[in-house]
């Protein structure tokens, strides 16, 4: 009989965390962002780590989710385009080098824009 293999990443430091590092950890401002097709979206302006106490400029309903899971503010291509946020659940991968790449779950179209 095989042992079961675990949904939850291996705790090799014993401490009840994961071992290897959420992907929101690697993104920094000035990466570039795609979308989950690979769509252009923007920049990171801003990232907060999960847990912060930073507020979002971000409609009241999903401040407190975005805090929770850390977050990105992404300066949008475009003319006219706002801000958007992308929550720290919502970093599918990123890629390190010059500028780097955020890579999203979720096409551009689900984020949420800056409240205003």
């Amino acid at each position: 009989m095989q042992p079961q293999q675990s949904a939850v990443p291996d705790d090799s430091a014993g401490l009840g965390e994961p071992s290897r590092p959420l992907p929101i950890a690697q993104v920094n401002v000035g990466m570039s962002v795609v979308d989950a097709a690979g769509e252009p979206i923007g920049t990171v302006s801003a990232v907060q780590q999960p847990g912060t106490h930073v507020r979002p400029d971000a409609p009241a309903v999903t401040v407190d989710r975005l805090m929770a899971t850390g977050y990105l503010r992404i300066d949008v291509t475009g003319l006219g385009a706002a801000d958007a946020y992308a929550s720290g659940e919502q970093v599918a991968h990123v890629s390190e080098g010059a500028p780097g790449v955020v890579t999203l779950t979720v096409r551009g179209e689900a984020l949420l824009s800056r409240a205003g």
